[in-house]
């Protein structure tokens, strides 16, 4: 059986765009939707042994409404509804583990608009054992402009580059008949950075033609697997300003996650922090060792 597409939802415009997302992902995938409401019963004095028909009727009212509105605009999909009783982050990680994706709204309440990702959604993507995609609000995506051609956005590490981040990808491009864009950002090298020292521009092109060629060389064995998909590849200055940047016309970015044994450091690099905050489009983290 196909595993789940799960969307975690609150009642918030954010959470309503991500449900739509996450049950067009599952038709795409041939997969059941499982919507799930996280209540944190330990903020009301419920026990762990409280069962969801306990819940205020308005958690299960907001699960009723969006499902049918779900089923009636995306026929076919197999929606299914559950109540977890958790806190919100621990519940959606614990949930995830049996899921093919998690979907999650993009940002909470703030002042901040022009940041993408809120602490739930951030602290949840950091940990979710499955690929996690951050979904903004309708009105958000209302004003990108999609480029005529669609497009999944992969970050590629050229000195390491990741199956399971370009697998996710280019299956994504796949089932969308999209074209895989797969950009690259570089720095300079450390020698170059003397204060007030400009490389010549000839210094920067001869680098960055060994940046395109290793580029080149990372996607050889993935054209050849999936020889019917488009690969268009760029190279730019600025890790996380070319993903960024480029993310202005894609349908998806996808983006990789070391996975940490234990729970010291940083679970988010410092591209996938920034992309997540300040993307244009939906954004994958896909998690692998």
């Amino acid at each position: 059986m196909t595993p789940p597409v799960l969307v975690g939802v609150d009642g918030s415009p954010e959470s309503t765009a991500a449900a739509h997302w996450a049950a067009e992902e599952a038709l795409r995938r041939g997969a059941p939707l499982r919507v799930v409401h996280v209540w944190p019963w330990l903020t009301d004095g419920r026990s762990a042994f409280a069962d969801a028909g306990s819940l205020p009727a308005g958690a299960q009212r907001m699960l009723a409404e969006i499902a049918d509105t779900l089923r009636a605009g995306h026929p076919g999909v197999d929606v299914h509804t559950d109540v977890v009783l958790d806190a919100a982050v621990d519940g959606l990680v614990a949930a995830a583990e049996d899921a093919g994706l998690l979907v999650l709204g993009s940002r909470g309440l703030g002042g901040f608009t022009g940041l993408l990702l809120g602490s739930v959604s951030r602290a949840t993507v950091a940990r979710s054992s499955a690929p996690a995609v951050v979904v903004r609000s309708a009105e958000a995506q209302a004003g990108v402009v999609m480029g005529a051609v669609p497009e999944v956005l992969v970050a590629v590490d050229v000195q390491a580059p990741n199956e399971a981040v370009l697998a996710f990808a280019f299956e994504e491009a796949e089932l969308r008949g999209a074209r895989v864009r797969a950009v690259h950002g570089w720095d300079l090298p450390p020698a170059f950075a003397t204060v007030g020292f400009v490389p010549a521009p000839a210094e920067i092109a001869e680098l960055q033609g060994l940046e395109a060629k290793a580029l080149a060389e990372a996607l050889a064995g993935w054209r050849e697997r999936y020889p019917g998909t488009e690969v268009v590849e760029e190279v730019r200055l600025g890790p996380a300003r070319a993903v960024v940047e480029a993310s202005a016309t894609a349908e998806l970015v996808v983006l990789g996650r070391r996975r940490r044994p234990h729970d010291f450091g940083p679970r988010l690099g410092r591209v996938a922090h920034a992309v997540l905050h300040h993307a244009q489009a939906p954004v994958a983290v896909v998690p692998h060792d």
